[in-house]
């Protein structure tokens, strides 16, 4: 035995930091990996049908941009994002309502990134970030990644009740609110134009950032559009805009973006800078490509009656699915839409059941910062066929019987 071995001794690794152990992981990534099997009908991700992505345009712009660009697509680009598709975006951005210049956008890799940015820029340890009732769960993760006090904002069938909002402000001092008024994420409701002004006007009133989250707002399918909170008087200054082509064009794009005043925006690029410099040039040039060359609100269009299509199949196997005294609501677009079962169901209890005849949904439970709602699911309605959804339906109402 030689003197350096004889001295070695194993010392125990500094700990993770405290957060990395504090946070969970995402339920529905959970149940995604657990129920991958093919037979199972899958209503629990939210996943863009993959049947229906513009396989052959998006082909052809990555070709284009390799042939024409390539030196430009496989380099280094700015922290920002791409002029040609910041400029694409902020033409989309004004036509539908919001006088966007592109020097207002940063490109995100998938609007995610967008909101660990702002958690970057705005949260400290022990802030008070107010959230909707139930909320996208991925948010509550963020936020609480960064320490924040997550407070729920009362909320009803039509969203954030803005005389709680106000009241609730004025009690806990919170730094900001994150909402995703249009096609909600879990419940599939849209807040009403009335409410979103009254938003704005709390925002004003009591200082407060906003985070307006709209990945799913192009996907309506009946009734009218809705302005963005950001087009309010009031909510001018003080909020920011996510949007993604991860529902419209491709998720594995990954491609966000933020739209945020200049001082925030500014310290959310030093904060991409510190996390991946940019976001892949190539994408960005290839969306950029394909803005140009094919039309996407037509593309958009196809897929949300599709979707329509499908959601009228969901709605009208539901009460064979659900326990008698079972409610749901009737999004007017989005993915998902939200169910509450009878008092005494738990739908996490029956959720390893449900699995075993080859269907599952998300528990509610997650998406609740506090006090969840045992009873509640929700299900997404736009990955399986009209047939494929009764079936599924079929499978959901044994599991539930068993």
């Amino acid at each position: 035995m030689t003197v350096t071995e004889a001295a070695l001794t194993i010392a125990p690794l500094p700990r993770l930091a405290a957060r990395a152990t504090a946070v969970g992981g995402s339920p529905v990534r959970d149940i995604l990996a657990v129920t991958a099997r093919p037979e199972v009908i899958n209503f629990a991700g939210g996943l863009p049908a993959p049947g229906l992505f513009d396989r052959e345009g998006i082909a052809a712009a990555y070709r284009a941009v390799l042939d024409e660009l390539p030196e430009r697509a496989l380099q280094y680009s700015t922290t920002e994002g791409e002029p040609a598709l910041r400029t694409a975006l902020a033409a989309r951005t004004t036509a539908r309502g919001l006088a966007t210049d592109a020097d207002e956008l940063i490109v995100t890799t998938g609007s995610q990134q967008a909101l660990s940015l702002l958690a970057t820029a705005l949260i400290e340890p022990g802030d008070t970030v107010l959230v909707e009732n139930p909320c996208y769960l991925a948010a509550l993760q963020v936020f609480a990644f960064a320490g924040a006090r997550i407070v729920p904002v009362p909320c009803d069938a039509s969203g954030i009740d803005p005389s709680a909002l106000d009241a609730l402000v004025a009690r806990e001092q919170p730094k900001l609110l994150y909402t995703v008024p249009t096609f909600q994420n879990p419940t599939g409701r849209t807040l009403p134009a009335e409410r979103r002004a009254a938003v704005a006007e709390v925002a004003a009133r009591r200082g407060l950032w906003l985070i307006e989250d709209d990945p799913y707002g192009e996907l309506r399918f009946e009734g009218e559009r809705v302005p963005w909170i950001a087009s309010y008087p009031g909510a001018e200054d003080r909020t920011v805009l996510l949007g993604s082509f991860s529902k419209v064009m491709a998720p594995g794009m990954r491609l966000g973006w933020l739209r945020a005043p200049a001082a925030l925006r500014r310290a959310c690029a030093v904060a991409k800078q510190a996390a991946d410099l940019h976001t892949p040039t190539v994408n960005q040039l290839a969306a950029a490509r394909y803005l140009a060359d094919s039309d996407l609100d037509a593309h958009v269009a196809r897929v949300a009656a599709v979707y329509g299509e499908r959601r009228d199949a969901m709605l009208a196997g539901l009460a064979d699915a659900l326990p008698a005294g079972s409610t749901w609501n009737r999004p007017e677009g989005g993915m998902f839409l939200w169910a509450r079962l009878p008092d005494g169901y738990d739908a996490t209890a029956l959720l390893p059941e449900v699995v075993r005849h080859d269907v599952a949904y998300v528990p509610g439970a997650p998406f609740h910062a506090t006090a969840p709602d045992p009873s509640t699911l929700r299900l997404c309605f736009v990955t399986q066929t009209p047939d494929e959804i009764a079936e599924g339906l079929r499978r959901l109402r044994r599991g539930l019987n068993s």
